[in-house]
């Protein structure tokens, strides 16, 4: 399959993970494990990305995690691309996971509180997260 259509499809993939997260009050412990399981099926697309990408002729000269440069020449492919494509989605469903759950264990905001920092964390991971501990401290602040 081309990195093109496994890219459409590792994209669409998440979807009905946020959507669960977002309908989490219904059913959290469901709906959080099920946005979890996608996350984890879409780990093993990542895993085989990187093996496959290994076998071949490996990373070009100079690629690497030391330098920005290096950061590039490694992301250079477009299996390489799509390996990091697919860990930036996995990872930030796995958050706005957790932040499902948290809430839901700690009670912290109300879930129309909790869908900004579900929606940011979608589209700009770490500010999402980030968004949500400034209103949970918020919260308790002025609790």
């Amino acid at each position: 399959m081309s990195p093109d259509t496994l890219f459409q499809l590792a994209s669409a993939a998440v979807l009905p993970g946020w959507v669960a997260l977002a309908l989490a009050p219904l059913a959290r412990k469901w709906l959080v494990l099920a946005s979890r399981c996608i996350a984890v099926l879409l780990s093993g697309l990542y895993v085989t990305l990187l093996v496959t990408g290994l076998a071949g002729d490996g990373p070009p000269p100079g690629a690497g995690f030391d330098t920005l440069d290096g950061v590039r020449l490694l992301l250079s492919s477009p299996q390489a691309l799509l390996a990091g494509w697919v860990h930036y989605l996995v990872f930030d469903l796995w958050v706005g996971s957790w932040e499902a759950e948290d809430n839901g264990a700690t009670g912290a905001l109300p879930h129309w509180l909790l869908l900004p920092c579900l929606a940011l964390t979608f589209l700009a991971g770490p500010t999402g997260l980030l968004l949500y501990h400034l209103l949970k401290a918020a919260r308790k602040a002025r609790a």
